[in-house]
C-alpha cells in the first residue's frame, strides 16, 4: 500500500471514540478554548477513507459527479442549486492528490482559499448542466479526454475507472477516450459508511437544531393552522440556526396520515387531529431524518395505541444495534406489511426502514424487509443511521411516525435525537 495511505490510515482513520463521555452538542462557531469540530482533521479521515477504498477495489481511479462524494473528497461546496446539474466533478487517482473541476469563477475561489487543493488541480469545467449544453459542441469530448490523459500520467490508464453517477453523453466520450467504466459509486460508499468523531458531532449539532425545531411546533401546533404555515416556521428557525440545506419538510395530518403521502400541503390542521412531521435538513452537510408525532388538543384511544406499537417496533430495533448485528436482525423485530395495511414490502418500503446518515440523507446501512433478509450487513462501530417506524390507527385514517437517529458505540448505541417521543405528545392539549 502507497506510504501515503498508511500514514493517513495511522492518524486519521480510527473511528473509535471514548463512548463514556456525551456526544459534543457543539456551537457554530470556532473557539480558542475548547476543541469543536477540527475540519482539516475531517478532510483528511475523509479523502483517507476513500483512498483505503480505492486501494481495496479493483479500480485505478474514482471520477465522481455526485456533490456528496465531491464534497468527501475535496471539502469544497458552492451551494445548494448545483445539487441537481452536474455541473461540478472530481478526479482520484491511486496515489494521486484529488482534481477538481468548478463552476467557473469558483474555481479561482478555491485556489485562494482551499489550501488543502493543489491549486493547480482546481479547474474551471462545463460539460454540459443535464444536456443544456450539446453534446455535438464537444465539451464532453474536450474534458474526457483530459481526464484520460490525467489518469495515464497517473499510471492506472489499464485499470476501470469507478464513476458515481454520469449524463449518458458523457461516459461514451470517457469510452470513446479508451477508458473502461465501471461502477464507482460503491466504493465511495464503502468510505462513506463510518464517520469519525468531526462526523458525529456534525450530525449530533444537526439533531440538536431539529430538536429545537420540535419544540417550536409543539408550541406552535393547534387549530387553524396549516401545514404549509409550520413548514415555513421550521424553515425560518433552521435557517437562523445556521442549516445550509432545509432539503424537505413533510407535514401530514388528520386523514392525510394514512396512507402516507411523503410531503405537505395547505390542509388547515382540528382538535383531535393526529400529525407526523420529518425534517430533513443538514448543518455543514451533514444530514438529519428525524420523524415526530403529536396531536392537537386531545387523542383518541385508536391514536394512542397506534403510537404505542409504533414506539414499541422502534424500541425492539434499537435494542438490537450494536457491532457484528446483521440487518435481517434488525428487520425481522418490524411488522411484515400485510400486518399493517400494505399488500407486498415494495409497497411498505421506507415504513419499517433503516438508513444511514452522513452528506447524503441515505447512506450505509440500508435496513428493509425488502433488502435485508436476503442480503443482510453487519452493523459496524462508527455508523450512524436513522431508525423510523409507522403504524396507521384503527380508525382508519390516523397513523403514527417515529423516528430516532443512532451513533453505533463499541458496545450498543447512542440516540442524538431527543426530543421527547415515549409517549404521544398532545400540543394545544384541553
Amino acid at each position: 500500500m502507497d506510504e501515503t495511505v498508511r500514514k493517513i490510515n495511522a492518524e486519521d482513520i480510527d473511528p473509535r471514540f471514548n463512548w463514556g463521555r456525551a456526544l459534543p452538542a457543539l456551537g457554530i462557531m470556532g473557539v480558542d478554548f475548547e476543541e469543536r469540530v477540527d475540519y482539516r482533521r475531517l478532510h483528511r479521515y475523509r479523502l483517507g477513507r476513500a483512498r483505503q477504498a480505492l486501494e481495496n477495489s479493483d479500480l485505478g481511479a474514482l471520477l465522481v459527479f455526485d456533490v456528496n462524494n465531491i464534497r468527501y473528497l475535496t471539502s469544497t461546496k458552492i451551494g445548494e442549486w448545483e445539487r441537481d446539474k452536474l455541473c461540478r466533478w472530481a478526479l482520484l487517482t491511486r496515489g494521486g492528490e484529488p482534481i477538481l473541476w468548478d463552476f467557473g469563477s469558483a474555481a479561482v475561489h478555491h485556489k485562494l482559499y482551499t489550501p488543502w487543493l493543489m491549486p493547480e488541480n482546481c479547474k474551471a469545467g462545463l460539460i454540459g448542466m443535464r444536456g443544456t449544453v450539446n453534446p455535438a459542441f464537444g465539451l464532453m469530448k474536450r474534458h474526457a479526454e483530459e481526464i484520460a490523459a490525467l489518469i495515464r500520467e497517473a499510471g492506472v490508464g489499464d485499470m476501470p475507472v469507478g464513476v458515481d453517477i454520469i449524463e449518458p453523453p458523457m461516459m461514451f466520450e470517457l469510452g470513446k477516450a479508451g477508458l473502461n467504466i465501471q461502477d464507482g459509486q460503491q466504493v465511495m460508499l464503502e468510505a462513506r459508511e463510518i464517520k469519525n468523531i468531526d462526523e458525529i458531532a456534525l450530525l449530533n449539532r444537526a439533531a440538536a437544531m431539529v430538536d429545537g425545531a420540535y419544540h417550536l411546533i409543539h408550541e406552535e401546533l393547534r387549530p387553524g393552522v396549516r401545514e404549509n404555515d409550520i413548514v415555513a416556521m421550521v424553515n425560518e428557525f433552521l435557517y437562523r440556526n445556521g442549516s445550509d440545506d432545509v432539503e424537505a419538510i413533510n407535514a401530514i395530518s388528520g386523514e392525510r396520515c394514512n396512507p402516507h403521502p411523503h410531503n405537505f400541503t395547505d390542509r388547515m390542521l382540528r382538535p383531535g387531529d393526529q400529525a407526523f412531521f420529518d425534517i430533513l435538513q443538514s448543518f455543514m452537510g451533514y444530514r438529519t431524518c428525524y420523524y415526530r408525532t403529536f396531536n392537537v388538543g386531545r387523542a383518541t384511544p385508536a391514536q394512542h395505541d397506534a403510537y404505542k406499537r409504533a414506539r414499541e417496533w422502534l424500541d425492539m430495533a434499537i435494542d438490537l444495534i450494536k457491532p457484528g448485528v446483521t440487518t435481517d436482525r434488525v428487520c425481522s423485530v418490524w411488522p411484515k406489511a400485510p400486518e399493517f395495511g400494505f399488500p407486498d414490502e415494495m409497497s411498505a418500503f421506507g415504513l419499517q426502514f433503516g438508513h444511514g446518515l452522513g452528506l447524503a440523507l441515505h447512506e450505509r446501512p440500508i435496513i428493509s424487509r425488502v433488502v435485508s433478509l436476503s442480503h443482510p450487513t453487519e452493523i459496524k462501530e462508527g455508523m450512524v443511521f436513522a431508525l423510523e417506524t409507522y403504524c396507521p390507527a384503527s380508525d382508519g385514517y390516523s397513523a403514527a411516525r417515529i423516528e430516532e437517529e443512532v451513533v453505533v458505540t463499541d458496545k450498543g448505541c447512542k440516540v442524538i435525537t431527543l426530543f421527547p417521543a415515549e409517549e404521544l405528545p398532545i400540543s394545544a392539549r384541553y
